[in-house]
């Protein structure tokens, strides 16, 4: 379990570093899709941690903001 968690937080950085750098919105959705697994731990914490879990929703606006970019320089 923890080598499946381990694995989707590093493609997860992986994809996010590649889709800043291209400015690609697909390689963001498989950032926001594999960082799935690694915060959805972070749900049931009753402190500030609990925060984390919403790194998916931060990255999937990240997806769309790219993709308009994407749509707006064709």
């Amino acid at each position: 379990m923890l080598v499946l968690w381990s694995a989707s937080f590093v493609i997860a950085i992986f994809a996010f570093v590649l889709a800043v750098v291209k400015l690609s919105w697909r390689y963001m959705i498989v950032s926001t899709i594999t960082s799935i697994p690694a915060t959805s731990y972070f749900i049931g914490a009753t402190n500030a941690w609990k925060y984390i879990s919403l790194t998916p929703l931060i990255l999937f606006i990240l997806t769309v903001v790219f993709w308009f970019l994407e749509i707006r320089q064709k």
